[in-house]
């Protein structure tokens, strides 16, 4: 039996090695040499390092000498690469190869390169190839025929696709996607419908999409969907059309998906609701009922039973909302709720979950300077909003997060806090309201940005989380998956106490770190028990029944041990901090003396400066003054003067009279002789 041509059943070695023969490498300095000839400079050696990275390791060989730039050349990519693990450099091998030559996989020659032991090693027990991250893939079992000849076929038992093929717990990887991939977003919608994720809409370069893209859970291919709208659905004369979209929420209902709400180019007044259904591939608007609550985006929609759950966004004016709307799905009527209590700051980009059906969680969210990092609980029953004391791990202040919830836990991926995108992944137990860390990622990747999108599948009775997409610095169209392990389940049956519906009873945090969680399988004869604890640290231990009460003791003395080591250190720190708090109140005082003292001068000072302000107005008087009089004895003096003056005339006159006045008869002698 041949090897199937489908590039979704090929793993990241198989599919490595197909484009290695490809390419043209298998090896040897002349072929490798041959197969750069194929690309640009810069793309043929990169994956010349990819390849020498991807099997011999990391560059451990010496520079070559500057006279030969072809292998110094290639050396330098190679050295590049640092330590980069082999299933890395397997996956940028295959994603460059195929961003370069969407179809090479249609032109690989038959049969296909297949990896040799020394660089690609085997487990013999069961059949499957191990990978640098601890995922195993199948390998082809060889069995006889019954003339003794040899045919390949596959243990349909052991074979494991898609998602099945992630055996590690708690941990990122980026499995193997073919198909066209979808273009770079943020800010999309995503829900799961029968094994398949739905893409709609979201955010690129500031432009909203309205593609419908899907991927295959099963096969990890991706494919794209020409959805028709149905006619006779729009409730205006125009004919009916799905407008780009991002900031909306996708929610799957009867074997259906609804989009509620988004910000779009055009919006319209009040929140619209569309159906999309996978078996027709149509869009359907559908007409609803009530109050509808006003337009909006980054708001949170939770399927609550035959409800769904609408609280904040922003509107289209950019008004951040903390508003609560309930639409009911067998009636499509909106009710418009006033509840009781102190509900969360208006916000949006938040992320919000269901727990028991009656209590709605509200976390994290921005407003248009601050992200929040707190938790708001809703009975939806009494319809009361309040704050419970949270216990484990406190959360960093986020927005634009992705919650998914898996049974009693909630899980929350990635986010950003306005400077930086948040690398841990954090779990809540909601009936403890215990926060732990599940794992974190190193580096701006995708899973540490803003407006992701996580989805729950289920494979062979196990759960992963599927997460696509982001905005950190540039925009991603990158999967990965995780295969959460239940290890907040032990913690809950050990510590939680008997609650009330209130959610009023929390456990300790003193245990937090290092949750357990059994799985016991009985094998048939009743005599072998398994037990699988979950720990932080160590990863997942598979142990036996009669080991399994010494493993634990001694795992809590470890704990308590490791407590009280941060319990010392913590004593210590306190000690410093309050020497340094005393030192500091002590200069506090000394500052306070010195600054009573500048107030005391300060306060002379202005006295003296009102005295002599005093002494300045009076002397101003006695110039005013002094100006006046001396005005006054100027024109005395000139009417002295003149006075002086006007006599000096007169005597002048009189004495120049004498006897010419006499012979030309002075008028006033002849009127003294008439007399």
């Amino acid at each position: 039996m041949s090897m199937a041509r489908s590039v979704s059943s090929l793993a990241y070695p198989e599919r490595f090695y197909a484009a290695a023969s490809y390419v043209g490498f298998s090896g040897s300095p002349s072929s490798s040499t041959a197969a750069l000839s194929k690309f640009q400079s810069d793309v043929a050696l990169l994956l010349y390092g990819l390849y020498q990275q991807a099997t011999v390791g990391p560059c451990n060989v010496s520079k070559p000498r500057a006279w030969n730039p072809v292998e110094h050349s290639k050396w330098t990519s190679w050295h590049g690469l640092g330590n980069m693990a082999s299933i890395e450099a397997m996956r940028l091998f295959v994603k460059i190869l195929e961003e370069e030559d969407p179809a090479w996989y249609s032109r690989v020659p038959e049969p296909t390169v297949k990896p040799n032991s020394e660089m690609h090693p085997k487990v013999e027990s069961s059949g499957e190839t191990a990978i640098p991250d601890g995922t195993f893939f199948p390998e082809p079992k060889h069995i006889s025929t019954e003339n003794g000849g040899p045919i390949e076929t596959q243990d349909k038992d052991i074979i494991m696709e898609g998602l099945g093929a992630i055996a590690i717990y708690d941990k990122w990887v980026a499995p193997p996607i073919s198909g066209q991939q979808p273009k770079p977003r943020y800010q999309h919608g995503a829900a799961v419908v029968k094994d398949k994720m739905y893409i709609f809409g979201g955010n690129h370069n500031g432009r909203y999409l309205n593609d419908l893209q899907v991927l295959d859970l099963k096969s990890l291919m991706w494919s794209k969907i020409d959805a028709k709208v149905a006619k006779g659905t729009s409730e205006s004369s125009t004919p009916a059309h799905v407008a780009p979209l991002a900031g909306h929420s996708l929610i799957s209902w009867d074997d259906k998906i609804l989009s509620v709400a988004g910000h779009s180019k055009d919006p319209s007044e009040t929140v619209t609701v569309k159906e999309f259904d996978p078996q027709t591939l149509t869009w359907s608007n559908l007409r609803t009922y009530g109050k509808p609550p006003i337009s909006r985006g980054g708001q949170s929609v939770t399927l609550v039973g035959t409800t769904l759950v609408m609280f904040g966004g922003e509107d289209a004016k950019r008004s951040l909302l903390n508003d609560l709307h309930i639409l009911d799905l067998e009636t499509m009527t909106w009710d418009d709720v006033d509840a009781i209590g102190t509900p969360p700051s208006p916000r949006s980009d938040h992320a919000a979950a269901c727990h028991a059906e009656r209590y709605l969680l509200i976390f994290g969210g921005g407003s248009h300077a601050t992200c929040f990092n707190d938790l708001h609980v809703l009975d939806l029953q009494t319809m009361e909003w309040s704050r419970p004391n949270q216990q484990g791990v406190t959360p960093g202040p986020r927005a634009g997060h992705a919650g998914i919830k898996v049974g009693e836990n909630w899980f929350i991926v990635g986010g950003g806090d306005n400077k930086n995108g948040v690398s841990e992944t954090l779990v809540l137990h909601m009936s403890t309201l215990v926060w732990s860390v599940v794992t974190s990622v190193q580096g701006r990747v995708p899973l540490a940005s803003e407006g992701l999108s996580v989805v729950l599948s289920t494979c062979n009775g196990e759960d992963y989380l599927v997460s696509f997409g982001g905005y950190n610095g540039r925009y991603s169209n990158e999967v990965y998956v995780l295969k959460p392990s239940h290890k907040s389940d032990l913690q809950s049956k050990i510590f939680d106490k008997p609650t009330s519906d209130s959610m009023a009873a929390v456990i300790p945090s003193t245990n937090v770190g290092r949750d357990v969680a059994p799985e016991s399988e009985a094998a048939q004869d009743g005599k072998i028990t398994e037990i699988m604890m979950d720990n932080v640290d160590s990863g997942i231990l598979h142990m036996r029944t009669e080991e399994s009460g010494e493993r634990i003791i001694a795992a809590l003395e470890a704990e308590k041990e490791e407590l009280e080591v941060t319990l010392n250190r913590e004593q210590l720190q306190n000690i410093q901090r309050k020497q340094e708090l005393a030192e500091a109140e002590t200069k506090n005082v000394e500052i306070s003396k010195e600054l009573q003292s500048l107030r005391g001068q300060l306060a002379a000072e202005q006295s003296r400066c009102f005295k002599l302000e005093v002494d300045l107005a009076e002397l101003r008087q006695k110039l005013q003054n002094m100006e006046t009089l001396q005005k006054e004895v100027e024109l005395l003096q000139r009417q002295k003067a003149a006075s002086e003056q006007a006599a000096l005339s007169a005597r002048q006159r009189q004495n120049s009279g004498g006897v010419w006045g006499w012979l030309a008869g002075n008028p006033a002698e002849k009127s003294s002789d008439y007399s």
